[in-house]
């Protein structure tokens, strides 16, 4: 497992962070333990939740996923050798105010935040998507003063298009606040829309680039096949974010290409699962991919593409099938 710096930043992360929303949904807490313990064996030291987590769980569980790593971090004594990010936007309530990227929410949302991960600070805190109700300068002002009060030691964003990563560097450097050191897109074989402007912006600027969904949902397993039904339980079969997954990856051209690939590699003793993860760490400006799972023997599994080198052919393949597939009409409209 490599360490890798976030962006400009003398910041150290692994390779491989670890994706936690399944947890308290798909995974329960005797299982999401288990799953954490297996990242930690396997050298994992970055692990990335968020405060509407877990995925599909509705707002009767929002909270859930950062209480778990937070019995996590206590009962194993491991806060000091995880760098923990989270993020803040979502709604965390029926109220006005309880969503958003107001000074109001993310200072109470940090606060909530540190309560449910037992823990006076947080490594990296990100805004889960724009918030086109809130001026950036409002925003940023409010992370920075969570930075010059400790609470937080790095800001980034997730889910951002690369004009308001712009926007948002251009404010910090006027105003002299606190930058974004980090963006966390969508990017995966299947995916690659941030190629056109955000990895070029955040290597120009020195932005950690953690991409989310390497394996896209679980599609680039190869365990979804044309004409399967959509599994109860699974990414594609969730209440509330199935639908998300599905409008993404859950079509004909996909299935085929999904098919092509792992036609390809079966025959060359590669799983496509660990192929899928090798090419993204292995693409130019990439900082840590966020995997999750939920059991700690799939985690396992995945991680074995932490070690797999593809030839330039095998690149090349990889690289064509994002030419053989519609392209969708606004990626920055969903997050997950």
């Amino acid at each position: 497992m490599q360490i890798r710096s976030l962006g400009r930043t003398g910041l150290k992360v692994s390779e491989v962070c670890l994706g936690t929303m399944t947890f308290g949904n798909q995974a329960e807490e005797e299982t999401s333990f288990g799953i954490m313990d297996a990242a930690e064996q396997a050298g994992i030291t970055f692990f990335d939740t968020a405060d509407v987590y877990p995925l599909g769980g509705g707002m009767v569980k929002v909270g859930r996923t950062e209480e778990i790593v937070g019995n996590w971090l206590t009962a194993r004594n491991a806060r000091d050798r995880i760098v923990l990010a989270t993020k803040c936007r979502g709604g965390m309530g029926a109220r006005p105010n309880d969503e958003g990227l107001s000074r109001k929410h993310i200072i109470s949302a940090c606060e909530a935040s540190l309560r449910r991960l037992q823990t006076d600070y947080i490594d990296l805190y990100q805004a889960h998507a724009p918030d086109p109700s809130t001026p950036i300068e409002e925003t940023l002002r409010a992370f920075d003063d969570l930075v010059r009060s400790g609470k937080v030691r790095y800001i980034g964003c997730s889910n951002f298009p690369a004009w308001q990563i712009m926007q948002a560097h251009w404010t910090s450097d006027k105003a002299n606040l606190v930058r974004f050191d980090s963006a966390q897109p969508r990017y995966n074989i299947l995916f690659r829309m941030i190629e056109d402007e955000i990895l070029p912006v955040c290597r120009e600027y020195g932005v950690g680039v953690i991409p989310y969904n390497p394996l896209a949902g679980g599609m680039l397993t190869g365990r979804y096949e044309k004409g399967q039904g959509v599994e109860s339980g699974s990414r594609f079969g969730l209440e509330h974010a199935g639908e998300l997954y599905r409008k993404r990856y859950w079509n004909e051209p996909v299935f085929e290409v999904v098919e092509e690939l792992k036609r390809y590699f079966s025959e060359r003793d590669k799983s496509l699962t660990h192929v899928a993860l090798a090419w993204v760490l292995g693409r130019p400006g990439i900082t840590s991919a966020i995997v999750g799972a939920s059991r700690p023997e799939q985690l396992e599994d995945s991680l074995q593409g932490v070690s797999i080198v593809l030839t330039e052919e095998e690149k090349n393949f990889c690289n064509e099938a994002w030419y053989r597939l519609p392209r969708e009409s606004d990626p920055h409209v969903a997050r997950r």
